[in-house]
């Protein structure tokens, strides 16, 4: 199992209005690692919730105090423009599966993904995988390795029950070690987990709770 500590961290939201020109969307960059200051395309809508520079450092710093991002195998399901499974690759992950149900999201992830392939040195270069789908769907007919890092930030209207189907579903692809990253409205309040996985940390910033998920001990083999 990875290492757990202490560490702090914060969640705010900015957005990008359906008004805003293409370059003011473009604000959202790659702030550690290899890629470090790479600016990404942002989704063009206000649907979506990018996180900022300084919410996604402290949230960074927390998960490489985990040793949760070296040579990690990274699921993002709600990805929107891929800003935190793309920051997980340039920080060390070994590849990412973007996944978004939203055309504008997934032509934006593509784009991005190309900082990571065909516009990248040769040594830079990741395994990224886009994927037009729902999230549950896209559990049940995923077949690629264990998943060692999972981002789930879902719209702020998808419903308790519903993301207790999306974690049921993803259980079964998790890491023995994996860390998964639920982040949802404060009035939401604290999720409801499926058997096999317990909330090891839990950090509330005005309106925005950020929840550190793994499996339980209980559940792993023996």
């Amino acid at each position: 199992m990875r290492a757990r500590t202490n560490s702090s961290s914060a969640a705010e939201h900015s957005r990008c209005p359906l008004r805003a020109s293409r370059q003011e969307c473009e604000m959202a960059r790659i702030i550690a690692g290899t890629h470090k200051g790479r600016r990404l395309v942002a989704v063009p809508t206000d649907a979506t919730r990018p996180t900022s520079d300084r919410v996604k450092e402290s949230l960074f710093s927390r998960l490489e105090g985990y040793d949760a991002l070296i040579d990690a195998v990274v699921v993002d399901l709600y990805a929107g423009s891929g800003a935190l499974g793309f920051e997980s690759l340039s920080r060390g992950a070994r590849s990412l599966e973007a996944v978004d149900k939203a055309e504008a999201a997934v032509r934006t992830l593509r784009r991005n993904a190309e900082f990571f392939g065909a516009e990248a040195e040769p040594a830079l270069r990741k395994e990224v995988t886009v994927h037009k789908a729902d999230a549950l769907k896209y559990l049940g007919s995923r077949s690629g390795p264990p998943i060692e890092l999972l981002f789930l930030d879902p719209p702020y209207s998808l419903g308790d029950a519903e993301l207790l189907k999306v974690l049921g579903a993803a259980r079964e692809h998790l890491h023995e070690a994996a860390t998964v990253v639920i982040e949802r409205d404060a009035g939401s309040g604290t999720p409801s987990l499926p058997e096999g996985l317990e909330i090891f940390s839990e950090k509330s910033y005005g309106s925005t709770q950020i929840f550190m998920v793994e499996p339980s001990p209980a559940a792993l083999p023996h």
